[in-house]
């Protein structure tokens, strides 16, 4: 059976989560505490005790969420299923930060800066309300791209999520975000909503964020990963540390082809799929994707005794 390992992007934190980790394992504790340490804070208290409208901040959850993903792969590896049981890591948008630091590209403090330089980024290359991201269900890629060129009328207006058959997120400026919504609901679309999210990630406007990662990117070591990495922007597993580099620049403001990277995983031979820390999400979106394969989550030490079966 080939297994893949995904890695969940911004959406899954919740409050406690990956604390039975690092209760139950000290590899997973020493995640939580190198990632303080990097950081010069303890995010973990944040993670574990603290306000969930201050961990959903974007520059505290994208670090926060590969802390908790980092954590249920170091408790996995303490039971003899690591990264070695993988033929392929992929992660949703920040999980592609965890899918590399898993597979030894990244080290974790850098990864943990990296994210809070990058949450940053993201959250100040647009003005609190200038930006929108909206769910368009039940068109496909196609459809959806469609909808985005006709509401942009001279705005922003990008498909930036293709996140399974029926489930495609759009960004850009509010005004054509908002034009998208009723434009998306006249071709046939089931439900199109605004998301609560703080900033149109994954399009144009976040070109400012690329030049931020750039420059920080540029100044940290990427090893070539022990496992292929299934990037977001090519949909295709990348093994070149340089190449890696350029792809999470280009990632800032290009399209999750979460859809395209999930089929790529199956065509080259995967049946299983573990989502590796917090929630579900990513398996929703597999089992409509790749109908064939299983699915696992795994973030708590229930979901590890129960894997090692």
């Amino acid at each position: 059976m080939t297994r893949a390992f995904v890695f969940p992007g911004q959406g899954a934190q919740t409050i406690g989560m990956g604390k039975a980790l690092a209760e139950a394992y000290p590899a997973a504790r020493a995640v939580f505490e190198e990632v303080d340490e990097a950081l010069g804070e303890k995010l973990s208290a944040l993670i574990w005790d603290g306000d969930i409208a201050e961990l959903t901040l974007t520059q505290n959850a994208q670090p926060a969420l590969m802390a908790t993903s980092i954590a249920a792969l170091r408790a996995l590896e303490t039971e003899g299923l690591g990264i070695e049981n993988a033929s392929f890591v992929a992660g949703h948008s920040l999980g592609e930060y965890s899918a590399l630091c898993a597979a030894g590209a990244l080290k974790l403090d850098d990864t943990a800066r990296l994210l809070r330089i990058r949450g940053q980024a993201m959250q100040e290359a647009v003005p609190v309300g200038v930006g929108a991201m909206a769910a368009l269900l039940g068109l496909d890629f196609q459809a959806a791209t469609e909808v985005a060129a006709e509401a942009a009328q001279g705005e922003v207006c990008q498909a930036a999520n293709d996140n399974d058959p029926a489930q495609v997120v759009v960004s850009g400026h509010k005004a054509a975000v908002e034009r998208a919504l009723e434009i998306a609901k006249a071709r046939g679309a089931k439900r199109a909503l605004l998301l609560p999210v703080s900033a149109p990630f994954h399009c144009a406007l976040m070109q400012p964020a690329a030049h931020v990662m750039a420059e920080a990117l540029a100044a940290v070591n990427i090893e070539n990963p022990v496992v292929p990495v299934v990037v977001n922007v090519r949909a295709e597993a990348v093994m070149e540390a340089d190449r890696i580099r350029d792809l999470l620049v280009a990632q800032v403001t290009g399209s999750v082809r979460w859809r395209e990277s999930v089929l790529w995983m199956e065509q080259a031979g995967v049946t299983e799929f573990w989502e590796i820390g917090a929630g579900k999400a990513l398996s929703g979106m597999i089992k409509r994707i790749a109908k064939e394969a299983s699915t696992r989550a795994i973030g708590t030490p229930e979901d590890i005794l129960a894997a090692k079966g």
